[in-house]
């Protein structure tokens, strides 16, 4: 699953430390998530999407 992650929270100006405060999980978690080592439950995909102004659609494509 590609994701628009790195792309939206830099075009913000986030780091991957404010971006996972902002959703309550690990600096970690989001750089696994960006680099495609990990899928985001639902409630943190929405909580990604809300964070960085998108919707779940498209923030996460199919591959």
């Amino acid at each position: 699953m590609q994701n628009q992650i790195f792309r939206l929270r830099s075009a913000l100006g986030l780091t991957q430390q404010a971006l996972a405060e902002q959703c309550a999980v690990s600096r970690q978690t989001i750089n696994a998530i960006e680099n495609d080592k990990y899928d985001p439950t639902l409630r943190l995909a929405f909580a990604l999407a809300k964070s960085l102004g998108t919707t779940v659609d498209a923030l996460f494509k199919g591959e």
